[in-house]
C-alpha cells in the first residue's frame, strides 16, 4: 500500500462498460484488474487508458445478476456513483475477482492503519507522562 509498492496484475481480459450516457449502449473495455486498480482502455493494445477506478474508492459490488450468456453488475463508489459492467457468463466473471481484490486491498488497508496507530500510541506520551509535562 506504500507508494512504492508495485500493482501486481490479478486478470486481463474484456468486460463491458454500460455508457454514461443517455442511449447507454454498452462498450467492450480492455480492463485490467491489479491488486490496487481496475484500469479500462479503449484499445486492444492498452496504449489509451479511459478509465481507473482505484480500489481505495469502491464502496461494493452490488447487483450481481445472471442472465442468459451474461453477468451483470455494478460497481458502487465510495461517492454513491454507480457503473453497470456485463460479462459474458462462460468467463470466470469479473465480478468475484474485483469483490475479491477489493476484500483483499480493505484487509491491507486495515493492517496498515493498526501497525500506524500502534507506531503512533508507541512514540506520543501517554496520559500519564502529559500530565509529568505539564505539572510545574
Amino acid at each position: 500500500m506504500s507508494t512504492t509498492e508495485i500493482s501486481k496484475v490479478l486478470k486481463e481480459g474484456e468486460l463491458e462498460k454500460r455508457s454514461d450516457n443517455l442511449l447507454q449502449f454498452w462498450k467492450r473495455k480492455v480492463c485490467v484488474l491489479t491488486t490496487d486498480s481496475l484500469n479500462m482502455y479503449a484499445d486492444s493494445q492498452k496504449k489509451t487508458k479511459s478509465k481507473e477506478l482505484k480500489l481505495q474508492s469502491i464502496k461494493k459490488i452490488d447487483c450481481v445478476e445472471r442472465t442468459g450468456k451474461f453477468v451483470y453488475f455494478t460497481i458502487v463508489t465510495t461517492d454513491d456513483k454507480e457503473i453497470d459492467f456485463r460479462c459474458s457468463g462462460e468467463d470466470s466473471c469479473w465480478n468475484a475477482d474485483i469483490t475479491m481484490a477489493l476484500i483483499d486491498f480493505q484487509n491491507r488497508k486495515a493492517i496498515q492503519d493498526f501497525k500506524t496507530r500502534q507506531e503512533t500510541e508507541r512514540t506520543s506520551p501517554g496520559p500519564q507522562e502529559r500530565r509529568l509535562a505539564r505539572a510545574p
